[in-house]
């Protein structure tokens, strides 16, 4: 077996194990499809309420639908170290010959399924009951938008997974509030430029700030900067570095110190 195809291996063996979360547990896939839903007819429902007119109503549904392709994305991410932690296992499975690469990487693989089915549902549900036209900038816009989004719910996961090698169990605190964090910063509900002015500077620090602005540039909104998409796949790229760094290294410290051994049995 080659090089290429061992790591291949090795990553479908967590890719395998979060299918087997899926689709075991209940109330994963309960977070996976009931949640997003319930999330994007209730601000739909707002809109109406409010009397918004198509222009304003597409600036927040685009909101709520990338708010919930990145948090589907990273639960499973998170969730493939979490449960490990929480079944006393991530010893075992550390030592098995699979890297925390292939961990991160397999998680991912099925975090974008998972992700893609809830874009989808939710552009198509969205037309249906609101009239929003999710389709209006074509194919390869929505591509480069929702490659963008994944790509930030990977950092999302894998800071996660760092957390909980430091708290254990209790990481599972850090990816609602980094999902909450992103809500405030990133314009979800808003543009940025109503924030205040040292907020302001860190939304422009988040890579979703520019997916959103770039897909909102199609439905007559500004960009805000002259090449949104480029600069979020660079921030996000360098998260995922730094992100990636952080975990290698969190997982070295918890060999070195112990930390490893009291999480499992």
């Amino acid at each position: 077996m080659s090089r290429f195809q061992a790591n291949l291996t090795q990553i479908n063996a967590f890719f395998y194990k979060i299918w087997l979360i899926t689709r075991k547990r209940t109330f994963h896939l309960f977070e996976i499809l009931f949640w997003p839903a319930i999330g994007l007819v209730s601000v739909g429902l707002l809109t109406r309420f409010l009397g918004l007119d198509p222009s304003m109503t597409a600036f927040v549904l685009i909101g709520v639908i990338a708010l919930s392709v990145v948090q589907i994305g990273q639960l499973d991410v998170s969730y493939v170290m979490l449960y490990s932690v929480w079944n006393k296992s991530l010893k075992q499975e550390l030592a098995a010959p699979a890297g925390v690469l292939h961990l991160v990487a397999g998680s991912w693989g099925m975090g974008v399924i998972h992700s893609l089915i809830v874009f989808c549902l939710l552009s198509g549900f969205s037309h249906w009951a609101f009239g929003f036209q999710f389709l209006k900038p074509g194919l390869g816009p929505m591509a480069a938008f929702y490659f963008g989004l994944v790509l930030t719910s990977a950092v999302i996961g894998i800071i996660v997974c760092t957390l909980a090698f430091r708290f254990g169990g209790r990481a599972h605190v850090g990816a609602s509030s980094i999902v909450s964090v992103l809500t405030l910063l990133s314009g979800i509900y808003y543009p940025v430029d109503i924030l205040p002015q040292p907020l302001r500077a860190l939304s422009w620090c988040i890579p979703l700030t520019y997916f959103l602005q770039y897909f909102r540039s199609f439905f007559g909104f500004e960009a805000g900067c002259a090449y949104p998409l480029p600069m979020g796949y660079g921030l996000a790229a360098l998260y995922l570095a730094l992100a990636l760094g952080g975990l290698l290294a969190a997982v070295h410290n918890s060999k070195k110190t112990g930390v490893l051994l009291r999480m499992s049995e």
